[in-house]
């Protein structure tokens, strides 16, 4: 708990929560001009980096990285496919093998969806020192570490049970 005194965590918190309230709201204004869910973006994400080096997802890969079943990925890929932002293409060293790709126009439509937001969070970033970098970039990973370790008790099961 914060004490008396120790206003500037409390501000340092509230500073963290507004961030992410302001994050949280920006993906889903990105997800609905794109018109898609959340895991149908997360999934292009994940796509669009798979492209960028060359290795692109199996559907099994996919599934995987997203947390979720491969028959629920067919369905995610189907509606991808049909919405015109990723392809199924054969994979080159296994004939049974599929691929799943990014289309052309995929790449460009979250460039511009999420470009001028990249640009704004450079221009913040671009005036730190790297003293400060280093300071925020440990900050933020010890409390990635922090958060991500936590562990909840499972709920009590009903009365009865």
């Amino acid at each position: 708990m914060v004490g008396p005194g120790d206003e500037h965590l409390e501000a340092l918190t509230d500073a963290l929560r507004r961030y992410r309230n302001a994050e949280i709201a920006m993906r889903g204004r990105s997800r609905d001009s794109m018109h898609l869910g959340r895991s149908d973006m997360t999934a292009l994400r994940l796509l669009l980096q798979a492209g960028q080096t060359g290795r692109p997802l199996s559907p099994a890969v996919l599934a995987r990285e997203l947390g979720i079943s491969t028959a629920a990925t067919t369905v995610l890929v189907d509606r991808l496919t049909k919405s015109g932002h990723a392809e199924r293409r054969p994979s080159p060293t296994d004939r049974r093998g599929v691929e799943i790709w990014p289309t052309a126009t995929t790449d460009d439509e979250v460039r511009a969806t999420m470009g001028a937001m990249h640009e704004r969070m450079m221009s913040v970033v671009s005036v730190l020192s790297p003293e400060e970098s280093g300071t925020i970039h440990r900050f933020l990973g010890s409390l990635g570490l922090a958060v991500s370790g936590l562990d909840f008790p499972a709920p009590a099961p009903p009365d009865g049970a």
